[in-house]
């Protein structure tokens, strides 16, 4: 899943930073965990495509591209997106 996550976002936003972090260990037992992990990720990405917008518009940007990702597997997902020049 986080290889799929990985080349989605690339796609969509040719990132010049992107990490993607699996972090459904530290959910073991909570809501929407499930057996095997890849429920719970963390994304940072850098791109161009978010100067302008908002954090809002950005994370809507986001869960856009990972539509599928979100409907069939993944429960949270944490994103910090940024434009290149921020911070």
């Amino acid at each position: 899943m986080a290889d799929r996550i990985t080349n989605k976002l690339g796609a969509a936003f040719a990132p010049r930073t992107l990490q993607v972090i699996d972090e459904s260990h530290q959910h073991h037992g909570h809501g929407g965990w499930r057996e095997g992990g890849e429920t719970h990720f963390r994304v940072n990405i850098v791109s161009e495509a978010f100067r302008g917008k908002s954090r809002l518009e950005r994370h809507r940007l986001v869960n856009a591209a990972l539509a599928e990702e979100l409907a069939e597997r993944v429960h949270a997902l944490a994103i910090s997106a940024k434009a290149p020049d921020e911070g």
